[in-house]
């Protein structure tokens, strides 16, 4: 009876069923709640980190609004100026109607501001300063600067999501984090040029890949599942919709996952739902970009619809840029000689080393690659994947999510080589991958399965391994970097620039309302954000009517007459006309790239003798010609403001000549 009774007490299979399951969601849901802490707490410190070692660089609290607005380097400052101006305008709505007829930017042209430069981050942004009531609370440049280092926040998160994701700890996170900090001069360019499209834009690349990341895990439950792709489905679309070059970045991620679904390494119902969400974001994307031409004939569109009709648009909108500009042509010399198509230079591979990211990635990257090709090989013969991966079984590249990275890392990296621009979207999922293989036990347990350890058991070591490498490299990151980050951060650095601050206020104080002012398309960026006052060109990229009128600016650099200069400024309603010493008299290493080396081959001012190249013409070099102030340049021109660093002239609108 005593022992009918004790067994009547003793718990249910089915009650310890459900108190084990009870435990192991509480020990989840823990494991969750800290992880989440901790990737939040690592994106609000770097955008700390960020904020303090920008007012430490620029003295920006200290600084005159003037001041402030010219640390906007390399004509990025033209994004702040359009901010600006909405909430300088009596509503919301009037200042989108005035940006989208923008007759006082560009001499003689009326521009969809809005479409010409993707401007959708400042209205967002001035929409919420207007919304939000911050206008007695901080102040415009603040706020502006502020949402931009939130969006950094939001990127660190994110590839410390990524890594977690596919690694299952938490430390995977926290080193992807400390590694995109110490390579910063690699990974962002948000630290000397804030407004840049890119800054804006790749925070929700960086959330894509995480939601994408988790969406091709096959450990994920349904309401996970759905969650990720919604996430997916409202980054992708955002990407796209605020940076103009966003489509050509996803045509790479496309081609990835055109190869998992080429060798049936995800499921077909995933694939087709990830094509879902680029075809409606495409869409979406299209309608709100005023029915953008480059949209329809997208890469990406190719991928994914390969219809006639795209490949179409793409061969004609290719012949007519190539129709458009010439190999002789100084918009296409320009464009090759920027640093962002300029190979890398050895530095940077050294950077990486030093910070022991590049040989750890290499590492992680041969194991995942070879595993990933036997996976495929085991496809090939017919053999299904394993679904439900168990940790001994030492196949790291069955992972659906892993076998996605290492082909987007691979990609990526094939870019970077080439071009150097490339290497900020290639190095922070470098950071992100590496971090994940180091910290991963079955990267480990795949490489002890292949080298078939017998005097220990390969998943122990693998623990071990994966807890005791991490350590390691935190510890000599911590001891190596974090008293540079503390310097760095305590170090007053000195930004002023007194010559482009007196010219800026020259340009206030003397120049008429109706001036248009031409010169360097960076240096007319600053004069547009700090007066207000019409321009000839803008310092884009992507607009080769633009750089056609940049192209006429630039002639002032060149070896031509007076008189064609004259005709060239006026044919632009140009009042004024301003000469920067530094490209009249400029030195560079990079052979044939200086501007005034563009003009002389696109004008034919060249002559090659045994090699060597040598600039001729009949004129001397306008910048250097004009300053002697004698005829028949003073007859055209007239100097009316000059420090050290720039000449400003005025375009005569009645020509006297002298003799």
């Amino acid at each position: 009876d005593k022992k009918e009774e004790a067994d009547s007490q003793k718990p249910s299979p089915v009650k310890r069923n459900r108190s084990a399951c009870r435990s192991v969601m509480l020990q989840s849901l823990v494991k969750l709640f800290f992880g989440c802490l901790a990737a939040v707490t690592c994106g609000m410190m770097y955008a700390v980190y960020l904020y303090t070692y920008h007012e430490r660089k620029f003295w920006f609290s200290s600084r005159q609004e003037l001041e402030r607005e010219i640390t906007f380097q390399g004509g990025s400052g033209l994004y702040y100026y359009y901010y600006k101006h909405m909430l300088t305008a009596p509503s919301f709505e009037r200042g989108i109607y005035e940006l989208m007829r923008d007759n006082r930017t560009v001499s003689g042209q009326t521009i969809n501001a809005v479409e010409r430069l993707s401007l959708y981050p400042e209205l967002i942004t001035s929409l919420l300063y207007r919304i939000t009531g911050s206008q007695d609370v901080i102040e415009p440049v603040y706020f502006y600067i502020g949402v931009v280092f939130g969006l950094q926040a939001v990127y660190v998160t994110a590839l410390f999501v990524s890594s977690w994701v596919m690694s299952g700890t938490c430390v995977a996170g926290i080193l992807a984090v400390a590694w995109y900090v110490i390579n910063r001069p690699d990974t962002t360019k948000v630290d000397y040029a804030i407004p840049l499209r890119d800054n804006w834009a790749l925070p929700y690349f960086s959330c894509q890949v995480a939601a994408l990341t988790g969406f091709l895990s096959n450990n994920i439950n349904s309401a996970s599942e759905m969650f990720c792709y919604l996430l997916m489905s409202a980054t992708t679309f955002t990407f796209i919709l605020v940076w103009e070059h966003s489509h050509y970045v996803l045509f790479i991620q496309g081609l990835a996952l055109f190869l998992l679904d080429s060798f049936d390494l995800v499921p077909s119902r995933k694939m087709a739902d990830i094509h879902k969400v680029y075809l409606s974001s495409l869409f979406l994307a299209y309608v709100l970009q005023f029915q953008n031409p480059a949209l329809l004939s997208s890469p990406l569109l190719s991928l994914l619809i390969s219809s006639v009709l795209a490949r179409y648009f793409q061969v004609e909108r290719v012949s007519d840029l190539l129709c458009e500009t010439k190999w002789q042509d100084f918009v296409t010399n320009r464009l090759l000689c920027q640093e962002c198509f300029q190979t890398p230079s050895q530095d940077f591979f050294l950077r990486l080393t030093q910070a022991s990211v590049l040989p750890f990635y290499l590492l992680v990257l041969l194991i995942c690659l070879i595993s990933t090709l036997q996976t495929i090989y085991r496809r090939l013969s017919g053999e299904p994947m394993k679904t439900n991966l168990r940790l001994e079984d030492g196949r790291i590249g069955e992972q659906p999510e892993v076998i996605y990275h290492v082909f987007h890392t691979m990609l990526f990296g094939a870019l970077a080589m080439v071009f150097e621009g490339m290497k900020y979207l290639w190095t922070p999922y470098v950071c992100m991958f590496t971090a994940f293989g180091v910290c991963s036990p079955e990267l480990w347990v795949t490489l002890f399965r292949w080298l078939r350890l017998k005097s220990i058991h390969p998943v122990v070591l693998a623990l071990i391994l994966s807890t005791a490498v991490p350590t390691i490299i935190g510890f000599s990151l911590w001891r190596e970097y974090f008293p540079r980050v503390i310097a760095e951060l305590s170090e007053l650095q000195e930004f002023y620039d007194p010559d482009t601050v007196e010219l800026m206020n020259w340009i206030k104080t003397h120049a008429p309302m109706a001036a248009v002012f031409a010169g360097s398309p960076q240096l007319l960026g600053s004069v547009k954000l700090c007066s207000g006052w019409t321009v000839t060109s803008l310092p884009l990229y992507s607009d080769i009517d633009l750089l056609r009128r940049s192209e006429d600016t630039y002639q002032v650099y060149a070896m031509r007459s007076a008189e064609d200069v004259y005709k060239i400024l006026s044919l632009h309603k140009t009042s004024y006309v301003i000469i920067e010493e530094s490209l009249c008299n400029e030195l560079s290493h990079t052979k044939g790239c200086r501007i005034k080396d563009l003009l002389d081959i696109a004008n034919s001012h060249v002559v090659y003798d045994k090699g060597e190249m040598y600039s001729f013409s009949k004129h001397g070099r306008f910048c250097h010609e004009i300053k002697m102030n004698y005829s028949p340049y003073t007859n055209y021109f007239s100097r009316v403001f000059w420090n050290r660093s720039y000449h400003v002239y005025k375009v005569n609108s009645v020509i006297s000549f002298q003799y």
